[in-house]
């Protein structure tokens, strides 16, 4: 029986131990989506407690306590810090076969140094162990940073903000990791949702353009994406529901507009018309900045209608969606495609049984811009484990080129989710490892080095133009 979590841990052959250890360990990470604030970086924020850092914003963690039977008052409630704590010390431990029981003992182990196990009885233990850490000079915002060897960030930033964090820590040179703000123009685009209307007139006051008319929201987008480039920005971000693509005349997209802006809620084709029409641009205007374009997609946000009232969006109840984006993706793809304005892409749905057909179109719009322009991005969100991570790059490998895929990221509000990179790069150099192990790749340790290398940390580095 293997130990727990020893330093070969989800490593079972000779190969996967030495490309993890002699090749994938080193690397530094790119961490190119994130949600961290930037405002904590900059100014160094420091925790009180491992609550704080830990538990605050983590929707995973949440979702585990409530599938406990968890009271809300300890979760997102008012309950003291160190009460919340122990209830999910007493979750963890049920949550066998979920990647959140490795996190959070790979963080434990990492950051604090913790080889125990995390339950109820060694809550106390543990709590006073971190909270200790904590209080150290290293262990702030920027200081768990360094500790992870984080080279880039990409937060996401809405497209009104004046990144005055972004500025402010460019200008910083005692700190070296790059944060680079990204574009999440989504309340701009999403007309059929409520506080449509006042994000337009905030819109209009961030770019300085009076917007009357559809047309002027997307010279609005325009400015601001080229603010954001001046700023460093090498992303944009769009969460979708679905992909769509209904092309609708100017007459429509504007009456759609206007329908929004008193207060109707558009039709669904009406919505898609005018969602199309500003993506469209926006790519457009991605790749003439030579940003890289992210969709997320396939999405189930707010199904409980009861907790959204209670509590807003985006407090872990969202779920898998089953929609059909492959025509839809295609035809926005052709689109940009047939102008010579095709961005550099990553696409992500959440739903794992859309891996194939995602991992054929990239072959249909790759470019010389850069090896891997169209990517599947990793495995997101729900499918952020062991198997979904395993069957996205299985996936990729069959269909595409592994070799050129640009790898992990946190996705995360958490300064402690750094170890989720450790997870995937164990398991990146486990997949490898049984492959050469199996004769299905010869054993040329200095070529599949440098792949497990790439895929680690290169590969994004190169393509974001680090």
């Amino acid at each position: 029986m293997k130990p727990f979590l020893s330093k070969d841990f989800l490593l079972t052959t000779p190969t996967a131990v030495e490309l993890y250890h002699e090749h994938a360990a080193k690397m530094p990470i790119y961490d190119y989506h994130c949600h961290l604030d930037p405002q904590q970086i900059y100014e160094d924020v420091r925790f009180e407690n491992i609550t704080q850092v830990w538990l605050g914003g983590d929707h995973y963690k949440w979702r585990i306590m409530r599938s406990n039977g968890v009271d809300e008052e300890y979760i997102t409630g008012s309950a003291p810090d160190r009460e919340k704590f122990q209830k999910f010390a007493e979750a963890l431990p049920r949550a066998i076969g979920n990647p959140m029981y490795h996190w959070c003992h790979l963080e434990l182990k990492n950051f604090f140094g913790y080889e125990g196990t995390l339950n109820g009885k060694t809550a106390q233990e543990v709590w006073d162990l971190c909270n200790a850490k904590l209080a150290e000079a290293s262990f702030s915002a920027r200081g768990l940073i360094k500790q992870s060897n984080v080279a880039m960030i990409g937060t996401t930033d809405d497209p009104c903000s004046d990144l005055k964090w972004h500025k402010l820590i460019a200008e910083d040179a005692s700190f070296e990791t790059k944060v680079c703000p990204s574009f999440r123009p989504d309340p701009a685009l999403n007309c059929h949702k409520a506080g449509f209307a006042a994000y337009i007139e905030k819109l209009s006051a961030a770019s300085g353009i009076k917007i009357e008319h559809a047309a002027d929201v997307a010279k609005a987008l325009t400015q601001r994406i080229d603010y954001f480039n001046e700023c460093g920005c090498r992303a944009s971000d769009h969460g979708l529901d679905y992909v769509m693509y209904r092309i609708a005349s100017p007459e429509e997209i504007e009456a759609t507009f206007q329908k929004a802006m008193a207060g109707e809620v558009p039709s669904v084709s009406e919505t898609e018309g005018y969602q199309t029409y500003l993506l469209l641009h926006c790519g457009r205007e991605y790749a003439r900045c030579g940003w890289a374009m992210q969709l997320h997609f396939s999405c189930f946000r707010n199904p409980n209608s009861k907790m959204f009232a209670k509590l807003g969006a985006d407090c872990g109840f969202d779920c898998i969606a089953v929609t059909d984006s492959s025509a839809a993706l295609h035809a926005l793809m052709d689109a940009w495609e047939s102008t010579n304005e095709l961005p550099k892409t990553i696409v992500y749905s959440l739903n794992p049984a859309d891996n194939q057909w995602l991992d054929t179109l990239l072959g249909a719009y790759q470019g010389t811009e850069v090896p891997g322009k169209i990517q599947h991005g990793s495995a997101w969100w729900f499918n952020d484990n062991k198997v979904g991570m395993q069957d996205q790059m299985i996936s990729l490998g069959q269909l595409g080129i592994l070799g050129n895929f640009i790898g992990m990221l946190t996705d995360s509000r958490s300064f402690l989710s750094y170890a989720r990179h450790e997870y995937f790069r164990r398991i990146l150099c486990e997949l490898i490892g049984n492959w050469v192990e199996n004769g299905e790749y010869p054993a040329d340790m200095e070529f599949l080095g440098s792949i497990v290398e790439d895929i680690s940390a290169n590969n994004a580095k190169r393509y974001f133009g680090l």
